[in-house]
């Protein structure tokens, strides 16, 4: 049988970050639930909506660190801590990043943007708590869809720093 292209992938239902996936090779489990445009938080709606603790929901986040744009990973049921996720890649000051710049750096709209099969790829930073766990879920790019994997596998295929950034 023949492999889909990346473009037939997406339109059958898939995602940058699961075609990304998929060509790695990479296990993973696509969870899926109804978006409610009135929830205060994405992160904290996913967990809720999959049934799964907040500390094993990671949001993603687009940081500008020295002028350079960064992608944070971190856990849904903290916040980043933005002096150490610049000291996480040699940085001075960190400022949360323009959404809108986010949105059209990483092709992906703000509750939806994944670490992975972004338009552009950007230094990442994934929170040490990760690594206490041998799943983690993280946007698979779209509001209401979430992937599981496993750290480690999130980290090679970002090629993120594991750092303590979250608090």
């Amino acid at each position: 049988m023949a492999k889909k292209s990346k473009k037939q992938q997406q339109q059958s239902g898939g995602t940058p970050a699961t075609v990304a996936l998929t060509a790695a090779g990479t296990a993973y489990t696509v969870h899926s639930y109804d978006h409610d445009p009135a929830h205060p938080s994405y992160g904290e709606e996913a967990a809720e909506a999959m049934g799964v603790s907040p500390d094993r929901v990671f949001k993603t986040l687009v940081a500008d660190v020295d002028g350079a744009l960064t992608v944070a990973v971190v856990p849904v049921a903290g916040q980043l801590d933005l002096k150490a996720l610049a000291a996480a890649v040699g940085g001075k000051r960190a400022a949360m990043a323009d959404p809108a710049l986010a949105e059209r750096t990483t092709g992906y709209v703000r509750g939806g943007i994944s670490p992975l099969g972004q338009r552009k790829k950007l230094p990442t930073v994934l929170d040490a708590s990760a690594a206490a766990h041998a799943t983690i879920c993280v946007s698979a790019g779209r509001r209401g869809l979430e992937v599981e994997l496993a750290p480690e596998d999130l980290r090679q295929l970002t090629g993120a720093v594991l750092a303590p950034i979250g608090r």
